[in-house]
């Protein structure tokens, strides 16, 4: 085992008094290789929604990549009550690919007739252990599609980098709201698409194609912003407007003809970055910005003090608080890393 694996820490996750955890996740191909085409994509979002469903947690909206996936996600606590024997059941039935949950479930039986309860709790930890946690959820949907796609190319060995990265996000105003409009921009930015609409693969995309957990993200997003409700309607255009921002482009031509553009050129934003110019986050999102996938935990100050105070222990003993703001930016939104060098991806 080499030395970084030795010394590698435990992944940040919310603190314990937290009863629902959101996250941000990123996972990249092994040497960023572009090997995810439309087959592909297809299948990841169809295992991805039958994993969220087994694990007993939401998929907000998503956006997978030729080379990478982004997942923004809502991790409740484990209930205090367990899942009866037949739930779990019906959820390991829920899985494709799933050999053993027959197996499972006459184990269960057997135990139960034969009054052996301390033998059949055992057995539903083992599958219980890997519900409601962001690392478990991750972990089993990497390796089902890595079966699948390696069945498919007839290869071996490991499709995904080991370690994904995770940004803790605050669950109330804009944090959410941000986090998921810089997802669903990632076709966008890639040049694959002029409109994030277009990008099948994506929580948008699927929320306009009348997807309804995808509309329901996006109505879950949208009524955390506003803090009040939206019916879903509302939400996706509320949503729609917010991702597009009045700084960029606009559809229609002048009156001679030319396109008309409110947008700045992403040289241009780039270069009032470096300059210390403070944009406005609709500008901010179009860029690839370290904060949303390394700064561990982003939103308002006092959710990314919280979380700082929660897990002390993790910091020097000089560190005195935790928020940080985000540079270059017009907003509310700190993290909890600094990110002094190099904050664009």
């Amino acid at each position: 085992m080499v030395k970084s694996e030795l010394m590698r820490k435990p992944r940040f996750k919310a603190p314990s008094s937290f009863p629902v955890a959101y996250y941000h996740c990123l996972s990249r191909v092994v040497g960023g290789q572009f090997v995810l085409g439309d087959e592909e994509k297809e299948q990841f979002v169809i295992l991805m929604r039958e994993y969220e469903r087994f694990c007993g947690v939401k998929i907000i909206t998503y956006c997978v990549m030729s080379n990478h996936f982004h997942l923004l996600m809502e991790v409740p606590e484990k209930p205090a009550e367990k899942l009866s024997d037949g739930e779990l059941v019906k959820r390991l039935r829920g899985l494709s690919g799933m050999n053993n949950a027959e197996t499972i479930a006459q184990q269960l039986g057997w135990y139960r007739q034969r009054g052996q309860d301390e033998a059949a709790e055992a057995l539903k930890m083992q599958v219980l252990k890997r519900m409601w946690d962001v690392s478990a959820f991750m972990k089993l949907l990497k390796q089902r599609f890595t079966q699948w796609y390696n069945g498919r190319q007839k290869r071996r060995g490991t499709l995904w980098e080991q370690r994904f990265k995770s940004v803790l996000v605050e669950g109330a105003g804009n944090s959410m709201a941000t986090i998921a409009a810089y997802i669903d921009l990632n076709p966008v930015r890639a040049g694959l698409v002029g409109d994030p609409k277009d990008y099948r693969w994506s929580g948008y995309g699927e929320a306009i194609a009348g997807g309804r957990a995808a509309r329901a993200g996006i109505q879950f997003v949208m009524c955390r912003a506003a803090g009040q409700p939206l019916d879903a309607k509302a939400a996706l255009r509320d949503y729609r407007l917010w991702v597009f921002g009045q700084g960029e482009e606009t559809e229609g031509t002048t009156v001679e003809g030319k396109a008309i553009r409110k947008g700045f050129q992403r040289e241009t934003v780039l270069k009032e970055v470096a300059e210390k110019g403070r944009l406005p986050v609709v500008e901010y999102l179009r860029l690839r910005v370290r904060y949303f996938t390394d700064g561990v935990a982003l939103g308002s100050k006092n959710f990314v003090e919280d979380v700082f105070k929660s897990d002390r222990d993790r910091f020097g003993p000089k560190r005195k608080d935790g928020a940080r703001r985000l540079k270059g930016v017009q907003s509310d939104l700190y993290s909890l890393r600094a990110l002094r060098v190099n904050p664009l991806g």
